[in-house]
């Protein structure tokens, strides 16, 4: 009860740094996963429901890319952004953007990774039923993305929860920055070495709360997609055979 009372009263400040600190690993992680999943999703789902050369060496190199060291992309984007490096003079190092960038670095290999994997599994049958109707291979894609939405919420959630949970490449490349560039976890790690403990649970403490709401909001989702599926089949069969 302490806590929370210790929580509850750091939000309702007039000039919450805890606020803030919520306000920018919320903005941060929001744009990171609808970038990673914008882009990997729709591509993850082409490679997987497509036969091709050196598709099972992209899938090897996709399944690497799912490992990569935080730090590494963290350390690639700083090169990249830094005034010496090619996209320098945007100046957006220890910006929430440069944030954003590492994590998509980061989080696009899972969010293809998975949905290629998806799109492998259902790909045949959807295929076949496709080919026989004579439609397009976007009318295929699109009906491949309609059948797997299910597991296409997990797969987002799942980007969401990889990013709000990372400290090494936002570290690198926000600074962390006060009022500007700092997240929760490089927070919880600040006032862990300035021996602030109470303060660094209290972060601690907020976070896995809004990992807790955002992973009870997917499985939800993902619930009601299950539950909907047998009526929608059975409201087909009667409007196709007038039962």
């Amino acid at each position: 009860m302490n806590l929370l009372s210790e929580i509850g009263s750091m939000l309702l400040e007039r000039n919450s740094e805890l606020r803030q600190i919520i306000g920018v690993t919320l903005r941060m992680s929001f744009f990171s996963t609808l970038f990673s999943a914008g882009i990997g999703i729709p591509l993850g789902m082409l490679v997987g429901s497509r036969t091709f050369w050196g598709k099972r060496a992209l899938m090897r190199i996709l399944n690497t890319l799912m490992g990569l060291p935080p730090v590494v992309a963290g350390l690639l984007v700083f090169f990249l952004l830094s005034r010496s490096g090619p996209l320098g003079q945007y100046k957006l190092l220890y910006s929430v953007s440069a944030m954003v960038i590492a994590q998509v670095l980061l989080i696009l290999p899972i969010a293809m990774s998975l949905s290629a994997s998806i799109a492998a599994s259902r790909a045949s049958q959807i295929h076949d039923t496709i080919y026989g109707l004579g439609l397009s291979r976007m009318c295929e894609l699109r009906c491949l993305l309609y059948e797997s939405r299910g597991q296409l919420f997990s797969i987002l959630f799942t980007c969401f929860g990889r990013s709000i949970a990372e400290v090494g490449a936002v570290s690198l490349v926000g600074g962390n920055v006060q009022y500007k560039t700092r997240v929760m976890t490089t927070a919880i790690m600040l006032e862990t070495n300035k021996g602030n403990f109470e303060f660094a649970v209290a972060l601690g403490a907020v976070l896995l709360l809004i990992s807790f709401a955002i992973n009870s909001i997917a499985l939800t989702l993902e619930e009601r997609g299950r539950d909907d599926m047998p009526l929608k089949k059975q409201r087909g069969r009667k409007e196709r055979y007038g039962r």
